[in-house]
């Protein structure tokens, strides 16, 4: 606490917060393999716990493989970790240590998992950029080179619901080892904000270019709105670059689904994606993301998803979204799970 700080200026009691400080500070640490640090307390500055946490996460040993940490650690405690050889796990909600161009560390831990809470990416993932592109070696090894090796699971945890566009995904295209890849945004509410989603169709194909393993791929959840410039288009991409994605929810304009669908199997920019093996996706979940058809479009729009995925078995989201589950409902009987007097029996209706 600095100076001025007096202890009536927060809710907490003072006898509290010494109690905390006291059991946290007396924590046997240098054999702990993972460690998880929260503190609620309302009414305190955000790095209050800094210097604790910071001298708890300084005693761990090399036996350390993960740490949950909402709060910032101090430069020199991100610098032990980057030197447990065995850390492989991080998940925190504060922003990196500022480092100057000479004291970049050396090189970062093999992580494995890495979770950013809050706004934490706003901070990381250009600190990931200077490390791979700011650092001049001989050998081309750069202070990221274990990390985007071992790099399988990231998630960027966002519930403020803030715009992400190409300066949040090219970072992440680094990590070519990733299997799974969630990106935690919600839009809002109906009638709060805009869509969050700030992609187009070729930012996800490269995105989807970069990062072959991805047996999960979470961009945001789609909302209602229909105002995003990725198309049906950029499935295609998804489907035919990330062989092994078993997962997606991505925003994609439904608008001109029609024509969009046309455009993948007739443009000829398309046809060597079309001819290349897919991926096995079964459930494509659309949330709240809006499908008005014509009758006589529902065939064409479900040959087009099962062109794109062939293994497709229906379209997820609420009950409530009857455009979508009508065109599951002629998915089925295209792919034999349901038969043309069921579909025709449906009580659901086009909205």
């Amino acid at each position: 606490m600095n100076a001025s700080e007096s202890w009536r200026d927060f809710d907490v009691p003072r006898d509290l917060l010494l109690a905390i400080s006291s059991i946290i500070s007396a924590l046997p640490t240098s054999a702990l393999q993972l460690l998880a640090m929260r503190v609620d307390c309302r009414g305190l500055p955000g790095t209050y716990f800094k210097e604790l946490f910071s001298s708890v996460v300084l005693r761990c040993g090399p036996s350390l493989t993960g740490l949950d940490i909402p709060d910032l650690l101090s430069h020199a405690a991100i610098n032990h970790l980057t030197q447990l050889s065995h850390f492989h796990t991080l998940s925190t909600g504060g922003p990196p240590p500022n480092f100057s161009p000479s004291s970049l560390p050396p090189v970062f831990p093999p992580l494995v998992q890495l979770t950013l809470q809050d706004h934490a990416a706003c901070g990381w993932l250009p600190l990931f950029e200077r490390l791979e592109h700011g650092v001049l070696t001989t050998s081309g090894v750069t202070p990221l080179s274990r990390m985007k090796e071992s790099l399988r699971f990231l998630d960027v945890q966002d519930p403020s619901g803030s715009t992400f566009d190409i300066s949040l995904t090219s970072p992440i295209r680094m990590f070519c080892n990733l299997t799974s890849l969630t990106v935690d945004v919600w839009c809002g509410v109906p009638g709060n904000g805009q869509c969050a989603f700030g992609l187009n169709d070729d930012d996800v194909a490269d995105l989807a270019i970069a990062l072959p393993q991805l047996e999960c791929l979470i961009l945001g959840h789609p909302c209602f709105r229909n105002t995003c410039a990725t198309t049906v288009v950029c499935l295609l991409s998804i489907s035919t670059y990330c062989v092994k994605l078993r997962n997606l929810e991505i925003h994609f304009n439904t608008i001109n689904i029609v024509g969009n669908l046309k455009t993948t199997s007739e443009d000829p920019r398309y046809e060597a994606l079309r001819q290349l093996p897919k991926c096995t996706l079964s459930s494509l979940v659309v949330y709240c993301l809006p499908l008005v058809l014509h009758e006589s479009d529902l065939g064409t729009v479900a040959d087009g998803m099962i062109d794109i995925f062939p293994s497709l078995e229906r379209c997820s989201g609420p009950p409530e979204n009857l455009g979508w589950k009508k065109l599951s409902e002629r998915i089925a009987v295209h792919r034999g799970i349901m038969t043309a007097s069921e579909w025709i029996a449906s009580d659901f209706s086009l909205v």
